[in-house]
């Protein structure tokens, strides 16, 4: 079976986590300062914080900019249930905001547009988490200018995107956003077995999520409510969680980030490749905005149903059973059953609805042959013609 995603791991991965084993510090040494600086050095930003997932990264991301009771948060319906409910353990609300239908990110029309209905109802977001599907970013540079119009705050969801650009600059930089969040899931781009990071050029922000990530404890004096008792000594002032990264996951992602570049310019390269392969069939890639590099963490097409005599169920299988382990990204989280309990339902975002009646993600990962890519293309070729 041809996987749609898989980690590449190296000599140089291996020894570097065998280096921590042999080491005095399993977890909260040196390794996980070490891994945050190299990330926020290759992105421009001044503050990154690791932690065992994305999930808990945006957690505490939301909780960093206030949100809460009251508060209502916007994200795109194709993402991962993580990007909405990071806003529900914060006790605040959640909507979306349609996608494009070429790029699939969050449409700026559409938020432009329920912007302004909301300003009229007196129901702005507190918080904008615009998603980075497949690893190419959304227009921040248009959403950051509606984020000072309307005073929302936002969080880039590029739990698909390290290593991908927007405008010349990378990722993560927090150019046009107050934090972003990366995932390093074993199929992300860089990964660290389970783990995520948020980004930000802010210190009070940095200073919040560092707390909140472990316990909400302190051992700064600074932070205290009266000086050390002695050099023992620290102080819960917040109500946190126990959200830090190991150093053996560490180590392993300062490794992978030696070759983050690398990782990249191979899947721009197999995506140019699928482009080219695929282009008389009768499906659609994804648009490619002309001021965004794609890290390219997924290929997804959209079947021209209309055109084919199969539904995309058998498609979906008849690739399956030829050992293609594809699948979809993503099932529009409006749809959830635990969504629905809240009061969403079919119908309410069209474009995210119409993109999931038709979208299968294809292989693609660093360690993908041509070989195998030719495979995918036979398959689909016979499954289509």
């Amino acid at each position: 079976m041809i996987p749609y995603g898989r980690q590449h791991i190296s000599e140089d991965d291996v020894a570097a986590v065998l280096d921590v084993l042999n080491s005095d510090f399993l977890t909260q040494g040196p390794a996980v300062p070490a891994f945050e600086k190299a990330v926020a050095d290759y992105c421009g930003a001044r503050h990154a914080l690791a932690t065992n997932s994305a999930t808990s990264a945006l957690h505490i991301a939301c909780l960093a900019l206030g949100a809460g009771a009251g508060d209502i948060v916007w994200t795109s319906p194709i993402t991962f249930v993580a990007s909405s409910n990071c806003a529900l353990y914060c006790g605040a609300g959640i909507d979306f905001v349609d996608i494009d239908p070429e790029t699939c990110n969050m449409s700026l029309d559409k938020l432009e547009t329920k912007l302004e209905a909301a300003e009229r109802e007196g129901k702005l977001p507190k918080i904008v988490i615009p998603v980075h599907f497949a690893g190419q970013s959304c227009e921040m540079e248009k959403i950051a200018a509606l984020s000072g119009k309307y005073g929302f705050k936002v969080i880039e969801d590029a739990s698909h995107a390290i290593g991908g650009s927007y405008r010349g600059e990378p990722i993560g930089s927090c150019r046009h956003s107050d934090i972003t969040i990366f995932s390093f899931h074993p199929v992300k781009i860089v990964t660290t077995g389970e783990g995520g990071m948020a980004l930000t050029n802010e210190a009070p922000l940095a200073e919040k999520m560092a707390l909140l990530r472990s316990h909400g404890i302190t051992r700064d004096p600074d932070f205290m409510t009266h000086a050390p008792d002695g050099p023992w000594y620290y102080q819960q002032i917040e109500l946190g969680f126990n959200y830090r990264m190991t150093d053996i996951q560490a180590a392993l992602g300062k490794s992978q980030v030696n070759r983050l570049d690398e990782f990249v310019s191979r899947r721009n390269r197999l995506a140019e490749r699928y482009d080219d392969l695929l282009k008389a069939l009768p499906l659609m890639p994804l648009g490619r905005h002309p001021d965004a590099y794609s890290a390219y963490h997924l290929y997804t097409v959209r079947l021209k149903l209309d055109a084919i005599r199969k539904s995309h169920l058998e498609v979906f299988e008849g690739l399956r059973k030829s050992g293609i382990g594809v699948n979809l990204h993503y099932i529009p989280v409006h749809t959830q059953p635990y969504y629905r309990k809240l009061g969403f339902d079919w119908g309410d975002y069209p474009e995210a609805e119409n993109y999931y009646r038709a979208a299968i993600t294809l292989p693609l990962y660093y360690g993908l042959t041509e070989a195998q890519q030719d495979e995918v293309v036979a398959s689909l070729r016979r499954l289509l013609k």
